[in-house]
């Protein structure tokens, strides 16, 4: 089997690619940037100038400024992949914070009481109902960048302001007390594999590593545990880092990544992560080849049961389809049948009943 890691070539990536080989036959690692798109009848994703090799599972990672790229890649992909780990629509979904609280609020998934408001203006009006500290994102952003934080109705005003002057939309949240901690869980299928508590920074409410934050080992309760399980699954992805804030109310999630790093999880994680990612895919990459073989082969049977065309009437059950007014038959019922256009045809119609018979 063939794989391929399409990145922007990080760490995690690059971890990643070694353990894949310890599973599939061939695993290439695609730097996402050499990757080109083309639409048309011509068209087709270019690797370096050629078309891209056929594999068995492809992983597709990149940051949100990829996120249309990356979208535009796995569309093409699907259907002609066996098996990738993350569909199109949530690299545009989960890369934009707005539209993932939008998913995550159809699904019931807790999350702080999170306010959206089109103008500067409004967004003032709203700071009457909130209850202070609040937060202000930027929809697209990664690591704790975009984050900002108010404490009162005068710093959020003065926030508001600067964020007017930039003509970026914004998104407020009422903040969640937890003394500078948040839970980064990383979900593998319908499992949290590791997991952190990260720790702000004195002085510092934003827990990410890359804003000076540190981690350490936790036990995630199983309502955390399975919060996490149930965001990944609302989402519609396989594998997914999930940010969680445990307040006096309960678990909230905050935050979703699709190419979450593995550096801060592997240094306080007794549990080899590159590989347990590597063993899922391959797992899921084979019983997707297993099960395309087995639909194969049932519909070679079956052609060959129409083709024997056995004695006594089959019972088809299907919807049918229409183009205008007239009905379409299922490709299978015409083989069945051997209907010709060269032929003629008695009918007896009656409502909800047509008996169709060769002259």
């Amino acid at each position: 089997m063939k794989a391929a890691v399409i990145s922007l070539g990080s760490k995690s990536s690059l971890m990643l690619v070694e353990s894949l080989k310890n599973y599939f036959d061939v695993v290439d690692n695609i730097h996402l940037k050499n990757i080109e798109v083309n639409l048309g009848k011509e068209g087709g994703i270019f690797y370096q100038g050629n078309k891209l090799d056929h594999y068995d599972c492809i992983y597709l990672k990149g940051s949100f400024r990829y996120a249309q790229l990356l979208r535009s890649i796995a569309a093409m992909l699907e259907g002609k992949i066996p098996y990738m780990p993350l569909p199109a629509n949530a690299f545009t979904t989960i890369h934009n914070k707005l539209l993932t609280h939008l998913v995550l609020e159809q699904q019931h998934i807790p999350m702080p009481k999170t306010y959206i408001s089109a103008t500067t203006e409004s967004a003032k009006e709203l700071l009457v109902k909130v209850n202070f500290p609040i937060v202000m994102k930027f929809p697209e952003g990664t690591q704790g960048k975009g984050v900002m934080f108010a404490d009162s109705k005068s710093s959020a005003s003065s926030l508001l302001d600067a964020l007017g002057a930039l003509n970026q939309p914004f998104i407020i949240q009422e903040y969640v007390e937890t003394g500078g901690t948040d839970i980064r869980a990383l979900v593998v299928g319908d499992k949290v594999i590791a997991a952190m508590k990260r720790t702000a920074q004195k002085e510092e409410k934003r827990a990410n590593l890359h804003a000076g934050g540190y981690g350490t080992p936790v036990q995630l309760t199983r309502e955390v545990n399975k919060l996490a399980v149930d965001t990944a699954k609302a989402l519609g992805v396989d594998i997914c880092g999930v940010d969680i804030l445990e307040g006096p109310l309960g678990p909230y999630v905050i935050e979703a990544n699709i190419s979450p790093g593995l550096q801060g999880l592997t240094k306080v994680s007794t549990i080899d992560l590159p590989d347990e990612i590597a063993q899922f895919l391959y797992t899921k990459t084979q019983q997707t080849l297993s099960q395309t073989a087995k639909e194969v082969t049932k519909d070679a049977l079956r052609e060959i049961s129409v083709n024997r065309n056995p004695l006594g009437p089959q019972e088809i059950v299907t919807q049918l389809k229409f183009r205008g007014e007239r009905i379409l038959l299922p490709e299978l019922v015409t083989k069945m049948t051997q209907f010709s256009d060269q032929k003629e045809y008695t009918f007896k119609a009656q409502k909800g009943k047509l008996e169709i018979e060769e002259i």
